[in-house]
């Protein structure tokens, strides 16, 4: 970085604090600080695989694909079509949501906890019958379940494709028992702690999973109409590609999405690397000079 021309630092700069600010909120830089410098107790030590999972930039790609894989539960995406807010403030709850993801991965423990007593106080509100008059309400462990599985499994899926350092099983594993901390203080009884046991859960949900009405505009909305200036379009068709290349071919009839996995190979996932890679390179960058005294 030292030897780049002061114009490529400073484009370098430029994108990675936009990207970053994008995704955490205006208050940014004063968010992040707060998580990593306040001193204390941690939930997850340096060495864990949930951070080295929820630092990468793959968690674009997998955040996009857990969205689409979660909607396929009609109890789920009637809460987040009702409540949420995904349409008014998309922004909004992608701040929300990966505030959350950074405060309990790096944040104190008891910064962590707050976060997630605010989460479940927040869950306890939300009640409400879908179009088909099935109630569902936030706090039921059963969806919050769905919700925590589908989340875990899409990340993890992003993270081996296309994340800087895969891990190997034993750190694959080791980060779902580490998910499953967080997973287990929001109210999910008994989340899966390896990948046998993931599969297995999700494998029980299956039957359970259909394409309704609001899930079927969800992915309408997430894959193609983004709300983003011209510009961001094309780089968000890659990470929009990718996170549909990245759901189990299971996933995608039922919401209508293509499966080709010759071109999936050929092009999608190699487009999604030099991404993921870019993003990485602009995040990384260093913060500004402090001003002079």
């Amino acid at each position: 970085m030292s030897s780049a021309p002061p114009r490529i630092r400073g484009l370098r700069r430029q994108l990675g604090s936009s990207i970053f600010a994008r995704v955490a909120g205006p208050a940014a830089a004063q968010t992040r600080a707060r998580i990593h410098d306040t001193p204390g107790p941690r939930w997850f030590g340096p060495d864990r695989p949930i951070r080295t999972v929820h630092g990468d930039a793959s968690m674009f790609i997998g955040g996009l694909s857990a969205l689409l894989l979660q909607s396929l539960h009609p109890l789920a995406m009637a809460a987040v079509a009702a409540h949420s807010g995904f349409r008014g403030d998309p922004w909004g709850r992608l701040q929300r949501t990966s505030t959350f993801l950074a405060v309990t991965t790096y944040g104190t423990a008891d910064d962590a906890q707050e976060a997630v007593d605010t989460v479940r106080a927040i869950h306890e509100s939300v009640t409400g019958r879908t179009p088909a008059g099935e109630p569902y309400r936030a706090a039921d462990p059963h969806l919050l379940g769905w919700v925590h599985v589908a989340e875990v499994d899409s990340f993890l899926r992003a993270h081996q494709r296309f994340g800087a350092r895969p891990l190997d099983g034993a750190g694959c594993d080791g980060y779902l028992a580490d998910a499953a901390r967080v997973a287990a203080a929001l109210g999910v009884l008994d989340p899966p702690r390896d990948r046998t046991a993931l599969a297995e859960r999700i494998a029980a949900y299956r039957p359970e999973l259909r394409p309704s009405r609001e899930a079927l505009e969800a992915a309408r909305f997430i894959l193609l109409r983004p709300p983003l200036p011209l510009p961001a379009r094309v780089p968000y068709a890659v990470l929009a590609a990718n996170a549909v290349a990245l759901l189990p071919p299971w996933a995608r009839k039922p919401l209508g999405l293509p499966y080709a996995p010759t071109l999936e190979r050929c092009c999608v996932s190699p487009s999604g690397t030099l991404l993921t890679g870019a993003i990485r390179w602009a995040m990384a960058s260093p913060p500004p000079p402090p001003e002079p005294s």
